[in-house]
């Protein structure tokens, strides 16, 4: 399955918080890197693993360290929002960056700028981008992360619409998305219904 549906009480109730348009900026900031903590960690699940050992003050404890490197792309500029949720997490995950720029006029993505790693074929990479809504920029950066040689990739998500699943499913059918919920879908103006309005308008106060 490529949707996963994340359903912990602590990231429904941060989603709907962050929903509501009373919610402001201050608060907005603290509850994207919370709900994008647990998103991440899901989305992480099966992370390899690998023997090691480490040296307590009585005795050398056996344990399991991580075995994959990491790779964190967030979109920007909404993605960056989720960005210190990863690095919270995985302080050594190296990061890339992808700008997109949509026309509002005809709802395509547009690439202005983009920067990634090196050596990804073997990385975990996290796509991360709050708003999933036609899949148009999904699409562009997915087709980017690859070129730059990702296998494995995952792509976070706080709110997601069906048009924007359905198109990610059919150009890009082994990326696994974990999203809270799946909304009920766009309006005229390709934003997402209910949604919570412009992610990045909300998150750096630009409303």
């Amino acid at each position: 399955m490529s949707v996963h549906i994340v359903p912990h009480p602590l990231v429904q109730d941060a989603l709907l918080r962050l929903r509501d348009i009373k919610t402001e900026t201050e608060e907005f900031r603290r509850l994207s890197v919370r709900i994008s903590v647990l998103l991440v960690a899901e989305a992480l699940r099966d992370l390899p693993t690998k023997p090691a050992t480490a040296q307590t003050p009585l005795e050398v404890a056996h344990g399991l360290q991580l075995a994959r490197d990491v790779v964190v792309v967030p979109v920007l500029r909404a993605g960056l929002g989720m960005l210190e949720a990863v690095l919270t997490l995985l302080p050594a995950a190296r990061v890339g960056h992808i700008g997109l720029q949509r026309d509002e006029s005809t709802a395509q993505a547009s690439k202005y700028y983009a920067k990634m790693p090196g050596n990804l074929s073997e990385a975990y990479t996290i796509l991360v981008d709050p708003m999933l809504a036609t899949g148009g920029s999904a699409v562009a950066a997915l087709d980017l992360i690859k070129e730059a040689g990702a296998r494995t990739i995952r792509m976070v998500c706080i709110v997601a619409a069906p048009e924007g699943i359905a198109l990610v499913e059919k150009t890009h059918p082994d990326v696994e998305i974990y999203t809270p919920i799946i909304d009920r879908g766009l309006n005229a103006q390709k934003y997402i219904l209910p949604g919570l309005g412009d992610f990045g308008d909300r998150l750096y106060g630009t409303c």
